[in-house]
């Protein structure tokens, strides 16, 4: 039998061995997704850590207040705390305090969403824009947004509307920033592709850009969010009036005018703990969908 002869049913043995390779490593790779943590699994990687964090923290603390580093009128202990957190409960006034400031500062992400979104899309997309308005937009994101309370009183009085400034005038740059970053990280032959497809302006934007920069987007999401919270907190805990109500914020410089350190302690864990729930509540599992739906959290669930 001449080369040719055996050569042939060789190479369609080796194309035949690439492709089961293939349809082999394809199988695995839907195994893998297909597979789900198990509950146990779950609570000992995503729970038990974090708890554990927390109870190491507490004992500290008590350790700190039992050894008698300061004062009680100091650093009161968690049990102080606790009564402090169960007074409020009683008094009827636990929920309606957290609520006044969550949904200022909800309501005010919201805004800042609206506003930032398309002032990032102009910026990245038109050159003139982007240079005149870039270094503004990286000024007013490393300004504090404390700096902002004193001027929004001035022009909105102690009103709701300066709140709401405050958290604009924090949030919004972020929010661009992080669209344009996300934008300028999208590979130009999406652009083009989209073109072709005639998704040019609005529809670009809306079917090209916005899902393809939504990494670097979600991030500036995120920082948003914490700058409308620590806005938020600022405004707060400066201005004081009936007509604002009582949040968190008002609420902390109430037990500091009162030297109360243990009302001033509930009141940073709870700032505290509507900052980290809303992030594990929203935020997280948005950032894994969106890193899931790009192949990019196969074994995570």
């Amino acid at each position: 039998m001449s080369s040719t002869d055996t050569a042939a049913p060789l190479a369609k043995a080796a194309a035949a061995s690439d492709d089961a390779s293939v349809e082999a490593g394809l199988d695995a790779l839907e195994t893998v997704q297909a597979q789900r943590t198990p509950i146990g699994a779950v609570l000992r990687q995503k729970v038990l850590p974090p708890v554990l964090g927390v109870l190491l923290v507490l004992a500290v603390w008590q350790l700190a207040y039992s050894l008698e580093l300061t004062t009680p009128d100091k650093l009161p202990s968690p049990a102080d705390v606790w009564d402090s957190l169960t007074e409020l409960w009683y008094a009827g006034t636990l929920f309606s305090i957290i609520w006044t400031s969550v949904w200022r500062g909800l309501s005010g992400f919201g805004l800042s969403v609206l506003i930032g979104t398309p002032i990032g899309l102009v910026v990245a997309q038109l050159k003139p824009v982007r240079a005149a308005l870039g270094p503004v937009l990286s000024g007013l994101q490393s300004l504090p947004s404390v700096a902002w309370v004193p001027a929004a009183i001035i022009w909105l009085g102690i009103t709701n509307s300066a709140m709401y400034a405050v958290i604009l005038l924090g949030a919004v740059p972020s929010i661009a920033n992080g669209l344009i970053s996300g934008i300028d990280q999208v590979p130009p032959i999406y652009l083009r592709a989209g073109q072709t497809l005639g998704a040019t302006g609005l529809r670009g934007a809306r079917h090209i850009l916005l899902p393809a920069a939504l990494p670097g987007y979600l991030s500036g999401l995120k920082q948003g969010w914490a700058f409308s919270w620590r806005s938020l907190m600022a405004a707060e805990l400066i201005a004081s009036s009936p007509d604002l109500g009582l949040g968190l914020g008002r609420f902390l410089e109430n037990q500091r005018e009162f030297s109360n350190m243990s009302g001033v302690f509930l009141g940073i864990l709870l700032i505290l703990i509507v900052g980290v729930a809303i992030d594990l509540l929203f935020f997280s599992p948005l950032e894994r969908r969106v890193l899931r739906s790009r192949g990019l959290l196969v074994n995570s669930r």
